[in-house]
């Protein structure tokens, strides 16, 4: 079997992960994400929900006791932005407003690389959450929207953020890979730490495995992809390359 190749991460300058819920980005990313820091890129996180649907407790307590595990999550992998916006968790919608947030979010950072999750209906972890699905697509979506000056103007007429074009656009958790980031070492632990952050999250899930010994399994069948003891993989899309039909022999 082909190994895949290495992310050529080492030209990564600033990274935005667009993803539903506080915790998403824990369940592998993360340690990549940890990598990138430490190499001195700059990370912001932006959460379309507040995760309030995600606990039996209600949901104003919820999304507080999420919103303060989240920080402490990224705390751990050296994350200093967190944005969490206020869609509806649970039954988020591919809207326009949806799409909108996004894109200003991406013309704020001015990232050249978009980091977001899998909207396949079946993806590695099993049947995908609906939230997931949508934040995908409408991730996908935004990150073209925002390098075009005529959909969203109002970004540019009223706030001035102008278009922005991102290089790299990584999907988290897809059935089809096409590239992986070796996080052997400290960065597989700082991305288990920063799981662990969710302690009552967790806790409130009846059998959920001890993220110690669920990271480091997952990220070692990454790790066979890649030839590396531990990797996490993404299906990589370069927006700056030829297209694929015109790259082939």
């Amino acid at each position: 079997m082909d190994l895949l190749p290495a992310l050529p991460d080492q030209d990564f300058r600033k990274v935005l992960c667009v993803v539903a819920h506080p915790d998403d980005v824990e369940y592998g990313t993360s340690a990549a994400v940890a990598r990138w820091t430490a190499q001195g890129v700059e990370v912001a996180y932006l959460l379309l929900t507040r995760g309030e649907a995600g606990m039996p407790n209600p949901p104003e307590e919820t999304a507080r006791i999420r919103r303060g595990e989240q920080e402490l999550a990224c705390e751990a992998v050296g994350v200093t932005s967190l944005e969490v916006l206020e869609h509806p968790d649970g039954v988020l919608q591919p809207s326009l407003d949806l799409r909108r947030d996004i894109a200003r979010a991406i013309r704020r950072h001015k990232p050249d690389v978009v980091v977001t999750g899998s909207w396949e209906v079946e993806f590695v972890a099993g049947l995908n959450q609906a939230d997931h699905r949508v934040a995908g697509l409408a991730c996908l979506d935004a990150t073209r929207d925002a390098d075009n000056p005529w959909v969203f103007p109002e970004l540019v007429d009223q706030e001035g953020l102008k278009p922005w074009r991102v290089r790299w656009f990584l999907v988290a958790g897809h059935t089809e890979p096409t590239h992986g980031v070796d996080v052997t070492g400290d960065a597989l632990a700082r991305g288990v730490a920063s799981l662990e952050a969710h302690r009552e999250y967790l806790a409130a899930i009846e059998g959920h495995p001890a993220p110690a010994a669920m990271i480091p399994m997952v990220a070692a069948m990454g790790g066979k992809a890649l030839g590396v003891e531990h990797a996490v993989l993404f299906r990589a899309w370069d927006f700056m390359a030829p297209p694929p039909i015109l790259s082939q022999d």
